[in-house]
């Protein structure tokens, strides 16, 4: 298909779109962890309770980032983010209500409507980038997940104490996730065309096929099941660090919240700055080993913060932590893409996805109940070291340095 330049001038406000839609879900999806100790509190149950919120979110994302490209082309990527959008909100104002069957199913539908953002944002993003921009591009638009923290981390906490309540912050959030559909109406006719009203729903064996070519190639598997672990530590930092700091170290909810904010901000220059260093400096593969290893690093540090740990050492391990953890995402895209080539870059991609949802299903709740038994969330942190140096390891075996040309 031959692009037109007429549809040039809207890259810019693509990017703004999609960047924005990206940043709301993402807030809508951490902002009850913001306030988890709290809300959970309400419904009566345990802090680390958290981690099956959070796997809830996961599996409906799965599910829905599976069919995503499929709805893509049956109503186009701009009703389809508008849908999602609206599916966050609505879950979000489930889990508001406090009320335990409502809040799970909340859970679910927040996730339904997480799934589809990344597939929806990119085919915007492709469809209206110049070919010379897409690295930056792509990798500002990847900052959209810890923007969302950066948002809750911030404004949650203090809504909280100005509305009087988590169920009014979290419905402010809800509403302006539902609200910024709004401004996406004005790119749709040019973007939501060429639709295939008649094609059908995939098969179980299409939907699976992405799956079997990341099992089929040892290296792309090797990463697929690392980015299992780093998706993990990466849910587990967003999802308990507001627990941890309150619960173990005796920091407000502001303060806390604040943190998190930093933590996710490290995030958002991470996600440049690392697929800046693996083109320009030692190579995807070499970059995520030293991510791995600054994570394992991190984790450990966790373990041994207590109240009387001066508040700056904290925060600086955790904008490390965060810059790490959260920064991963673009090193990582960009290395299954050159291990699987041009012509099965995105069926990988989509393959290596289920993986990295499946540990954001799996782990969370793993986490709580490690942390919960032994009463220290440091613990759970220190003990995801583990699972990391068994990435590193398969990494440095599996996966040779790249060849650079002359």
């Amino acid at each position: 298909m031959t692009h037109t330049p007429a549809r040039q001038p809207g890259a810019l406000a693509s990017l703004f779109i999609t960047l924005a839609m990206q940043s709301l879900a993402s807030a809508a999806v951490i902002a009850p962890t913001v306030v988890a100790p709290r809300l959970l509190a309400r419904m009566g149950l345990p802090p680390a309770a958290v981690g099956v919120y959070m796997a809830l979110v996961y599996l409906g994302a799965m599910f829905a980032s599976v069919l995503g490209m499929h709805v893509i082309a049956l109503h186009g990527a701009i009703r389809t983010s508008q849908w999602a959008l609206g599916l966050c909100a609505l879950g979000l104002a489930l889990v508001a209500t406090a009320y335990l069957p409502l809040a799970l199913a909340g859970a679910l539908v927040l996730g339904l409507g997480y799934g589809p953002m990344t597939p929806a944002s990119s085919h915007i993003l492709a469809r209206t980038t110049p070919a010379h921009r897409m690295g930056m591009v792509f990798s500002v638009k990847q900052t959209g997940v810890p923007l969302g923290g950066v948002i809750a981390g911030l404004v949650v906490p203090s809504l909280a104490l100005a509305a009087g309540g988590q169920a009014a912050a979290l419905a402010v959030v809800a509403l302006a996730t539902a609200l910024c559909a709004w401004p996406a109406q004005r790119l749709r006719a040019t973007l939501d065309v060429e639709l295939s009203r008649g094609g059908g729903w995939p098969s179980l064996g299409a939907l699976l096929q992405p799956v079997r070519v990341v099992w089929r190639s040892p290296r792309l598997r090797t990463l697929a099941l690392c980015s299992f672990i780093f998706s993990a530590v990466q849910v587990c930092l967003t999802a308990y660090l507001v627990s941890f700091l309150t619960g173990q170290l005796h920091w407000t909810l502001v303060a806390a919240g604040a943190a998190l904010s930093a933590s996710q901000t490290a995030g958002v220059v991470g996600r440049v700055l690392w697929g800046w260093v693996a083109d320009n400096g030692p190579g995807a593969r070499l970059t995520l080993i030293g991510l791995c290893a600054l994570m394992i690093g991190c984790g450990l540090c966790m373990r041994l913060f207590g109240p009387a740990t001066p508040a700056l050492v904290v925060l600086g391990v955790l904008l490390v932590y965060g810059a790490t953890a959260l920064g991963w995402n673009g090193v990582y895209l960009a290395a299954v893409a050159r291990l699987a080539g041009p012509a099965q870059a995105g069926m990988a991609t989509g393959g290596t996805l289920a993986f990295t949802y499946f540990g954001v299903v799996v782990t969370p709740p793993l986490f709580g109940l490690i942390a919960s038994r032994q009463a220290d969330f440091g613990l759970a942190y220190a003990l995801s070291a583990v699972p990391l140096a068994l990435c590193l390891g398969a990494m440095w075996r599996a996966w040779p340095p790249e060849k650079r040309a002359p």
